[in-house]
């Protein structure tokens, strides 16, 4: 049921004392007034906050609808005017220019193709889990598995060579720790930023003329073989690099903290992998806020959107939409969680969602049965969390030990 618009509301961005899988609270009492809520925006702009399972995925489904950040306004902190997506950045880029580089790669990341990785995610998870044995507990989950884990098939996938992978990792997880802290010191923190994903860009531009000069096999030796000009493949190595790596971390991570506090889950994860991460995608919602800006006036959810109006999707909101799922707010791991909007929705849905359903239908039961008296080794509330910035949702470290 909706109510009508008498004043424009804030994002929030306060997760409940005790809860740290549960949105900020205040989302669902927005999203049971209206789907569709005016919302003023760091920066003073007037639009838009989505928070109906319906009226995200309409948005992002919608063409109307513009990824490109220099007509967007931040939901999250005042970053001012941004600039156009560098070349490669396809993620920010509308159709026909998100399409041109979208078709070169979605064959790359088939479901097909991604399945016959499951073999090379369990060699990758069994080593660490060797090491983690071998070391003895206490260990810190982020470090000894959730991250190492996707950093080496992204670099394997991309061809990055064994003595240049630390680097990456560095690199990769120095740019993400940028923009979770936009929202701190805004102007500080993109400046740091912009330097860090130049220096990204630049081993990227290496990496791509090694593989021009001597092709292996792997995505980026393919992906010279394209009409893409070096530069634009060091965009979208780049893009790839993050995504890949960062989110698929975080996920596993936050995904093992919240089984250890759901312990009674994991009978249905070992019945039902391919189920349980569906499920685990849902709950989560490690990336949790998307914007768009309408291109022209749009009517949805009995509200007309004006044409340069910024709208925030806020994700994790319509994950937990009784709309769409029963009993949203628990972890149910035999739950059907099919059209979670975990990896977004439309033309811009996360390239390598398949890659990441190997990596965590693999590696969470190889963790669980390795240990299977895995538990945390501090309080749960000890447990540090990322801050929820324009980033990636997380914890910053999680001690376990067994």
């Amino acid at each position: 049921m909706t109510e009508p618009l008498t004043t424009a509301v804030s994002l929030p961005t306060t997760r409940p004392a005790g809860c740290p899988f549960d949105p900020p609270a205040g989302l669902a009492r927005i999203r049971e007034r209206n789907p569709l809520t005016r919302m003023v925006f760091p920066d003073g702009h007037r639009g838009w906050l989505a928070t109906g399972h319906a009226t995200v995925r309409a948005i992002l489904a919608d063409p109307r609808f513009s990824v490109r950040p220099e007509l967007t306004h931040s939901a999250l902190a005042d970053l001012g005017q941004l600039p156009p997506a560098p070349p490669g950045a396809f993620l920010n880029l509308d159709a026909p220019e998100h399409t041109r580089y979208r078709k070169f790669l979605a064959a790359k990341f088939t479901v097909r193709r991604m399945r016959l990785l499951t073999e090379r995610v369990a060699r990758i998870s069994t080593e660490y889990l060797d090491a983690m044995a071998r070391a003895g507990g206490p260990v810190d989950l982020v470090t000894a598995f959730a991250r190492p884990v996707p950093a080496l098939m992204i670099c394997a996938l991309l061809g990055v060579p064994d003595a240049d992978r630390d680097r990456f990792q560095r690199l990769v997880t120095d740019l993400v720790v940028q923009l979770n802290d936009l929202a701190v010191a805004a102007d500080e923190h993109v400046e740091r930023g912009l330097i860090v994903f130049e220096e990204a860009q630049e081993c990227l531009r290496d990496l791509v003329a090694a593989k021009r000069a001597e092709p292996t096999d792997d995505l980026l030796s393919d992906l010279t073989g394209s009409d893409l000009a070096d530069v634009e493949l060091a965009g979208v190595g780049v893009l790839l690099l993050i995504g890949g790596f960062e989110t698929t971390a975080n996920t596993l991570a936050l995904s093992t903290f919240a089984l250890l506090r759901h312990p009674e889950q994991l009978t249905a994860l070992r019945a039902d992998p391919d189920r349980t991460v569906e499920e685990l995608l849902r709950y989560l919602s490690v990336v949790h806020t998307m914007t768009r800006s309408a291109l022209a006036d749009v009517e949805l959810a009995g509200q007309v959107i004006k044409a340069g109006e910024t709208v925030a999707l806020s994700l994790q909101a319509a994950n937990r939409d009784p709309a769409e799922f029963d009993d949203p707010d628990s972890l149910d791991l035999g739950r059907n969680a099919v059209g979670h909007v975990g990896f977004g929705h439309g033309i811009h849905q996360c390239l390598g969602q398949q890659l990441a359903r190997v990596e965590l239908r693999t590696a969470v039961p190889a963790l669980v049965s390795r240990f299977p008296s895995l538990r945390l080794a501090v309080p749960a509330d000890e447990v540090r969390m990322r801050p929820d910035g324009p980033g990636i949702y997380g914890v910053q470290q999680l001690p376990v030990t067994w």
